[in-house]
């Protein structure tokens, strides 16, 4: 930390930032890496289990009280931000890293259309075209020209739109409860639905892994994403929102790179064209969110 005091120079929010991305996309490599091994249903539950556990200890150190008058848009968030999780680790077992993480970059445009019908925030001519521009490079990226469209990639715009209706529950209920009980309210959403679908849905199958270096992965996961989430909620409360918004899309190449190490072949040219215009669109809705 003295050192990045020296730092002068550069927005200490943007190396946050750029450290949140790389270790954000580097958590999604480590997901696609065990997905080889285990169903992503599994990687949730056990991600999400030693997460509840990481926070609970935090609460052993640091008590906190829960307001009991917006339980219900707790556990919402917790559902939204669990749905969101486990169709973005399904879609990054299942497509290219890259275009997983790009799909759920679409949030930004859903939570600005949820803000116009939910909250009344208007909607300006310069986003309209932001939010058709942002929609047009997720049609390039599922390339429906003539063939049967992707589910995978459907699965992924639909946890990008989990992750904008999660954002949009934090608005109502971030001055209400701390942070770790926020987290902890998705954590444990994401222990039970995984634990539901095993139970009572013949579709998920948990095995028994004896391999160390699987479990190290897991317990490595849940470390790395816990401190992605530090890195991003230090870089927006030291720098502008319209900085942050526009350098947190540096994880895409991140992702990609990751991707191509572990055999995703290198994106085509309408993925990378659908790719460009999310990232603009999400830059131009960014700046309107700053405002």
């Amino acid at each position: 930390m003295k050192n990045l005091l020296k730092l002068n120079t550069i927005d200490k929010g943007v190396l946050f930032m750029l450290l949140s991305a790389l270790i954000g996309a580097l958590n999604g490599a480590v997901a696609k890496y065990l997905s080889q091994s285990m169903d992503a249903i599994e990687i949730v539950f056990y991600r999400n289990l030693i997460g509840v556990l990481i926070v609970l200890y935090s609460f052993k150190k640091f008590s906190v009280s829960i307001d009991t008058s917006k339980l219900h848009l707790l556990f919402l968030r917790g559902v939204f931000g669990a749905l969101a999780m486990v169709l973005f680790f399904y879609t990054i077992a299942t497509i290219p890293l890259g275009e997983a993480v790009v799909l759920n970059k679409t949030s930004p445009f859903f939570v600005t259309i949820l803000a116009y019908y939910l909250m009344k925030e208007s909607i300006t001519l310069r986003i309209f075209f932001a939010l058709i521009i942002g929609f047009i490079g997720i049609i390039f990226i599922m390339k429906p020209f003539g063939v049967e469209i992707s589910i995978e990639h459907i699965f992924g715009v639909l946890g990008g739109f989990f992750a904008a209706c999660a954002y949009a529950t934090i608005k109502k209920i971030k001055d209400i409860y701390d942070a770790r009980v926020i987290m902890l309210s998705f954590m444990t959403v994401g222990v039970l639905i995984p634990l539901g679908l095993f139970l009572f849905t013949p579709y998920v199958h948990f095995k028994i892994h004896t391999d160390i270096f699987i479990w190290a992965l897991i317990v490595f996961m849940a470390i790395i994403s816990t401190a992605s989430q530090w890195f991003l909620t230090r870089a927006y409360s030291i720098s502008r929102a319209s900085i942050i918004g526009v350098v947190s899309y540096s994880n895409i190449p991140f992702a990609i790179g990751f991707g191509v190490i572990l055999g995703d072949s290198l994106p085509d040219l309408y993925t990378f064209l659908g790719i460009v215009l999310i990232v603009i669109g999400g830059i131009l809705v960014s700046k309107k969110s700053s405002k």
